[in-house]
């Protein structure tokens, strides 16, 4: 069917029922007079026309009312739910306040409990790998509803956070990380869709709840999901050709097989891997231009080297290569302890991400006795400290101590999440070291005082990064997402810390959270053109990724 043809179908088919109930038409009490008139709706929404203004100041209100973090969530779900305009206005001048809520920790919540408290899918697709193959084409034709899909959020929901195995329960963070794309780099909500792959779950505690919304079966592997997964990109891929397709929270045996398969063929990303390393290295860049030092010069320990840990160190071997390090050199500057203590060469159960930096047990005299991170730190004196463990207080006085007396300044980033998971608490970390460590923390930390001086804590949060990435990749028409692109957001952002202020924080704040994803995506559209990689022309970038941001406000 032509598409002028297609659109006036379409525009038969609207009531003012479905005006009313579609988020992305409904204005609520902001349809002027004439509008009511015109579209049917007079009588259907109280007599006084507001503006969007007076909608935001009343939710905001209504906001807070609300007593707990969940009430808070679940109360602006309900607007997102009947107005995407007035949710993301509303966003946008409370940013800070709204991210925690809306995002890390309290989605953490939301996801435990997202059966219990299902009332609607939010836009999302369910795909099952209990269903024919095409059904995946015809469930992703249905969520997008005629839209022009961009942009795709998927996750199987197997390393939730620090969390783990939530199933369909899962699909709430690609729901919440598609949110964050909008409010901060202006990603068009109409043009996004979040995806859950339900290959089951492995959490006894959902497969014996009643009310669990996805298959009761435990997961499945191998070629039946690579299959799965497979068919998944084929269908999206076919049905939306300008495609940025974002991997999300996939467990350790899957995420990075993904990444290789697919990160060559198509323009994709995996935020756990990739953007969890970007915000790192730029932590560590804004860190160094306070401390003066080279990166070359680091000793980097990882406590925690599943898929986000593993994706960071290899984010920093690439920059220390950049640097002039060869690569074998380079790689004696990492060291990586999990559960079994320090990574040996020689531990079969290693994955080949983990397998790239392990030490050889010859370098050390005590090799056996490197079995906790206290051993390991006391060994190999490091100058970087990052924690992805979810082991909440391993951080401790001892380590930290015998970590300062090695360097000057310490560079420490405890960065699990949420709250109740993280390695250690900012004030301590800075009272440790007599203020001398430069602190970066997976949550929001309030600024510490210290002998007069206020430190701020940066936030190595993701959002910081990712929105602007994706922007910048789209504005670009990039055909690819490589390393040179990751890189130059990494640089862009690390460049912007004040190293004059005393108790500079190493990243800039989420307060200005679309200043920096406008940075962030100039940066990278600039290098993806710079390599040829637009399959458009492009002759102004900054105009480029101007042009395609998304404004929340009414349209006639």
């Amino acid at each position: 069917m032509p598409i002028e043809k297609r659109q006036k179908e379409q525009v038969k088919m609207i009531t003012p029922q479905n005006i009313l109930n579609d988020p992305f038409l409904n204005k609520g009490t902001a349809f002027t007079r004439a509008e009511r008139k015109a579209l049917g709706l007079t009588g259907l929404v109280p007599p006084v026309v507001q503006t969007l203004d007076q909608q935001v100041a009343q939710s905001y209100d209504q906001f807070q009312s609300k007593s707990t973090d969940l009430e808070k969530h679940l109360f602006l779900m309900e607007i997102f739910n009947t107005n995407r305009v007035l949710f993301y206005k509303l966003f946008s001048q409370h940013t800070v306040e709204f991210m925690p809520i809306v995002y890390d920790p309290t989605i953490a919540e939301t996801i435990e409990n997202y059966s219990e408290l299902y009332i609607q899918s939010q836009g999302a697709a369910f795909l099952s790998i209990d269903e024919d193959d095409a059904t995946i084409a015809e469930t992703l034709r249905n969520a997008a509803g005629g839209r022009q899909i961009k942009l795709i959020v998927v996750t199987d929901a197997e390393g939730i956070l620090g969390i783990g195995d939530w199933g369909t329960n899962g699909v709430d963070i690609a729901v919440g990380k598609l949110m964050v794309y909008t409010v901060a780099a202006g990603i068009d909500p109409s043009s996004v869709l979040p995806v859950v792959l339900d290959a089951g779950t492995n959490n006894q505690t959902l497969l014996d709840d009643p009310l669990y919304l996805g298959n009761r079966h435990p997961r499945v592997r191998g070629h039946r999901y690579d299959e799965f997964v497979d068919h998944f990109v084929e269908s999206a891929e076919a049905l939306f050709p300008e495609l940025y397709l974002h991997w999300e929270d996939f467990g350790r045996s899957n995420a990075a097989n993904i990444l290789n398969r697919y990160q060559e063929k198509i323009t994709t990303f995996n935020d756990d891997i990739q953007g969890t390393g970007i915000i790192v290295l730029a932590g560590i860049l804004g860190a160094l231009q306070i401390s003066k030092q080279k990166i070359t010069d680091q000793i980097y320990l990882s406590f925690g080297a599943g898929t986000a840990g593993a994706g960071i160190v290899q984010r920093i071997f690439a920059e220390m290569v950049a640097q002039g390090l060869a690569p074998d050199e380079a790689r004696q500057h990492f060291y990586l302890v999990d559960k079994q203590g320090l990574l040996f060469a020689d531990d079969p159960t290693l994955t080949p991400e983990q397998q790239l930096f392990a030490r050889d047990r010859s370098e050390f005299s005590h090799a056996t006795e490197l079995t906790n991170l206290k051993a390991v730190a006391q060994a190999v004196h490091p100058t970087i400290l990052v924690g992805t463990s979810t082991q909440p207080g391993t951080f401790t006085e001892e380590i930290v101590k015998e970590m300062a007396a090695h360097t000057a300044r310490p560079i420490i980033f405890p960065l699990s999440n949420p709250t109740k998971l993280a390695e250690a608490k900012a004030a301590d970390l800075i009272a440790w070291t007599d203020g001398r460590a430069l602190v970066a923390t997976g949550i929001p930390a309030a600024d510490v005082v210290y002998r007069g001086i206020t430190f701020q804590i940066g936030q190595a949060n993701n959002a910081l990064v990712y929105p602007g990435l994706g922007l910048g990749t789209l504005a670009a028409t990039a055909t690819r997402l490589n390393n040179a692109m990751i890189s130059a957001a990494a640089h862009s952002l690390g460049g912007i810390v004040d190293a004059s202020q005393p108790g500079a924080a190493v990243l800039p704040p989420v307060s200005k959270l679309a200043e920096f994803s406008q940075t962030v995506a100039e940066a990278v559209a600039q290098s993806a053109v710079a390599q040829q990689l637009n399959r458009e022309p492009i002759e102004d970038v900054s105009a480029a990724v101007t042009n395609l941001k998304w404004v929340p406000a009414y349209q006639s």
